[in-house]
């Protein structure tokens, strides 16, 4: 991790510091948080696996030698079918949150570009008409 203070850019691992002891006056300190990505994988018995990472390349790559998750581990192979670029990982760890409590339909209708069916997805089965 790199932070900016007003000396340029410099390595934290070089500094030996933690993000808590770099608190300052925002005009002369700021920590600088890599981008990320949230994803959706497709293993090999049609379950879908939800995560979040900074490399996604070298993620999937490790899901495929079976180096990931112990879930895909044991689903493989897999396959990516859908993900979000975030310009923070924490952004990406909370959206891999939110969509690891979607039901499948909901995934699935992430997965399709059917974002006018999310809000109905979200409706808990005891608030839907008996109608519908």
């Amino acid at each position: 991790m790199y932070f900016f203070n007003k000396g340029g850019f410099e390595s934290l691992s070089h500094r030996g510091a933690q993000p808590e002891a770099l608190e300052g006056e925002a005009n002369e300190t700021m920590i600088i948080m890599s981008k990320g990505y949230m994803y959706i994988l497709e293993c090999a018995d049609g379950s879908f696996y939800t995560g979040s990472t900074k490399d996604l390349d070298l993620r999937i790559k490790q899901h495929q030698a079976g180096e990931g998750a112990n879930y895909t581990r044991k689903r493989l192979p897999v396959k990516l079918i859908y993900y979000e670029e975030f310009s923070r990982i924490d952004n990406a760890f909370y959206r891999e949150k939110q969509v690891q409590g979607w039901s499948r339909k909901k995934k699935q209708a992430l997965i399709d570009g059917n974002s006018s069916d999310l809000p109905g997805l979200s409706i808990a089965y005891r608030d839907k008409d008996v109608n519908d």
